[in-house]
């Protein structure tokens, strides 16, 4: 069987995205329900509008991390449609939680276009496209690795994924509850909660789990990968964090509004365990307001804890446990698998 060039990214970001297609076209003619015209059209539009347009880094990564664990650049072409398949189910499930993530929200734009639910004629009809979006990852995997040894493996994975993102959301939406803004109800053990559940599994796990699986691996023996990439995940969201109010949005491409929506950031989280008393009122006085003057208040007080200090200390001692714990697995291969991640990663500007 023919090999797909991987040497370059540009190569492999083509063949990834040419596979979409083909699994798009397959989902449109599923033959468990008889398409009118009209809902071919509203399925192939809702696809396009929320599984493209991102940076494709989850599903990506499948394809990354399966050659790196087979010690090739080059894959057959089976093994570029798997591997891209079950990244593209990633990138659907991303697809799935944004769509309502944004309904949730309540959110104005996505990806620099109007989330799906804004769009003209399609509002709460967008919720019934999450859960047809959802739906599509069983029917991609049924179609594609039914007969495969791993097959309820990764049923399985996707399951336990997807529980856990939903309670990390749980999680976030209770804690930051409109109308009952309370800043003693944060604190580093929840930032770690809602940031763990709520991101670390599906963006960091996900990915080397399914090349794990497509390796014949058994993930029962991968429980420290896991908890590393599960600690990747966080960091990950730590800068993120640190990005909201220290990046420049014209480099990060989003103005930060952490502060104004009450979010149990870090940075928050870090201000709190250090402020005295007069520091604290100045937070709870300001923290969640959206006036530019309240902002701008918050952002003095950080200024004055050295919290970008404190961040950067943060990166520097994350990075030396991460290195160490990954330089303690066994597999070369893994090893590699897990610096690619965290090489991308550490000392990010956006």
């Amino acid at each position: 069987m023919a090999a797909v060039n991987g040497a370059a990214g540009g190569d492999t970001k083509a063949a990834f995205a040419r596979i979409y297609d083909a699994l798009k076209g397959d989902l449109l003619k599923d033959p468990a329900f008889e398409f009118t015209h009209e809902s071919h059209q509203w399925i192939d539009r809702m696809l396009d509008y929320n599984v493209l347009g991102g940076k494709l880094n989850r599903g990506l990564s499948v394809v990354d991390s399966y050659k790196l664990l087979k010690g090739v650049d080059d894959l057959s072409e089976e093994e570029m449609f798997l591997a891209s398949t079950l990244g593209w189910c990633i990138e659907w499930l991303q697809a799935f939680f944004l769509v309502l993530d944004d309904i949730m929200d309540d959110s104005v734009t996505r990806r620099g276009q109007p989330c799906w639910f804004r769009v003209p004629q399609v509002g709460f009809i967008a919720v019934n496209d999450g859960i047809i979006l959802r739906n599509h990852i069983s029917r991609m995997l049924r179609l594609h690795f039914k007969k495969k040894p791993y097959y309820t493996d990764l049923l399985d994975l996707f399951n336990e994924v997807e529980f856990k993102t939903a309670s990390g959301q749980m999680l976030d939406l209770i804690t930051t509850h409109e109308g009952e803004k309370d800043l003693t109800k944060y604190n580093i053990g929840v930032h770690r909660r809602i940031v763990q559940y709520k991101t670390a599994y599906y963006s960091f796990y996900l990915p080397v789990a399914c090349a794990l699986l497509l390796s014949g691996e058994n993930l029962d023996n991968y429980s420290a990968v896991q908890n590393i990439l599960v600690e990747m995940g966080t960091y990950f969201q730590v800068q993120d964090d640190y990005l909201d109010c220290y990046g420049e949005p014209e480099f990060i491409g989003k103005i930060g509004t952490d502060i104004e929506d009450y979010k149990c950031s870090w940075l928050v989280v870090q201000a709190l365990e250090r402020a005295d008393e007069s520091q604290k009122s100045v937070l709870f006085e300001n923290y969640g307001k959206k006036d530019p003057a309240s902002v701008a208040e918050v952002k003095n007080l950080y200024r004055e804890l050295d919290l970008e200090a404190v961040f950067h200390e943060y990166e520097s001692e994350s990075y030396k446990k991460l290195i160490a714990e990954i330089e303690a697995q066994p597999s070369v291969a893994v090893q590699k698998v897990l610096k690619s991640f965290l090489h991308k990663i550490y000392k990010r500007q956006k």
